[in-house]
């Protein structure tokens, strides 16, 4: 490892920390330390940084905003890429933007709906960065990013570059083809919107946003979503009906909200999150007969 930080150094790829805390990463403000977090000032200082990495067969872990992601007390093996302001570019043409996967989705979504765009506004309240939305084909209030993406700018961990379309990135619900069979990292994304009438689209924006302020913890410390909805249940309606909302573990507490929530009440580890998302897949197996599976991506050393 230290042979690749003083390679990195040379090369200025970005800003490189050791030992990193990745609770300072994480929106559920958990995750013990990664050995190496790089934060690539543009894309080719992240390329540059994947050829290193595959030079001296390091693992490695992309991240964005640190929401929808639980990492282990234990931290993370190798490097973890964090894409940030390096990659935060925007272009728009027309109803066509193409925005780097560093950028905030929340901004986006204000920015492009102050250009009369349509199309965005479902994703007004995700509080990640595009290049996770992608990845994960993040939704909400009926839309995801499979209804708005053309193609995406992918880095695959053999260094090579290359634009897949919609139907290359195979979405489907919360998945891609990139968390399965060609991990690679979102550099940029093109989306087609439509035009529209700016205080329509920004009315339809701050209801989301009252939706949400109104139905979900955000004053806590999480991660977003704990689980996925096992249509045609939903999620947070399973563990609020089994009387779980306000149930604790440690540090760890089920949203008094929202069922499918679990907050970081103060102190929690990564483990109490994960005995609670234990306890409630078993509690909800019980009870109804239903398997929950996790929506929140959970990563690091076991």
């Amino acid at each position: 490892m230290n042979k690749l930080f003083e390679e990195l150094q040379a090369a200025d790829v970005g800003k490189i920390l050791l030992n990193e805390p990745l609770a300072n990463h994480t929106t559920i403000k958990i995750g013990g330390p990664a050995d190496l977090l790089l934060i690539p000032k543009d894309i080719n200082g992240l390329k540059t940084t994947m050829d290193l990495i595959r030079k001296h067969n390091t693992a490695w872990t992309a991240i964005g905003r640190g929401s929808n992601l639980l990492v282990s007390d234990k931290g993370i093996e190798g490097v973890v890429i964090k894409l940030a302001n390096g990659l935060d570019h925007l272009t728009i043409n027309g109803t066509t933007i193409t925005v780097g996967g560093g950028y905030p989705v929340v901004k986006l979504a204000m920015v492009i709906s102050k250009e009369g765009l349509d199309g965005f506004a479902f994703a007004s309240g995700i509080p990640g960065s595009v290049g996770g939305a992608v990845y994960m084909n993040a939704g909400a209030h009926g839309s995801d990013i499979s209804k708005i993406l053309t193609k995406a700018h992918i880095l695959f961990e053999d260094g090579t570059m290359e634009w897949l379309s919609n139907r290359e990135m195979e979405f489907s619900y919360r998945t891609s083809i990139l968390q399965h069979e060609r991990p690679g990292i979102v550099l940029e994304a093109e989306f087609e919107l439509k035009e529209g009438t700016k205080k329509e689209i920004m009315a339809i924006m701050q209801k989301n946003k009252d939706y949400r302020r109104d139905t979900q913890p955000w004053n806590f410390p999480c991660a977003g979503s704990i689980f996925r909805n096992p249509l045609p249940n939903y999620a947070g309606q399973l563990i609020e009906s089994a009387g779980l909302k306000g149930y604790s573990i440690g540090g760890a507490q089920i949203s008094e909200m929202h069922g499918n929530f679990i907050v970081n009440a103060g102190g929690a580890t990564a483990q109490d999150v994960l005995d609670l998302i234990t306890y409630i897949k078993e509690t909800i197996l019980e009870k109804y007969d239903v398997v929950m599976e996790t929506e929140v991506e959970i990563i690091g050393r076991k």
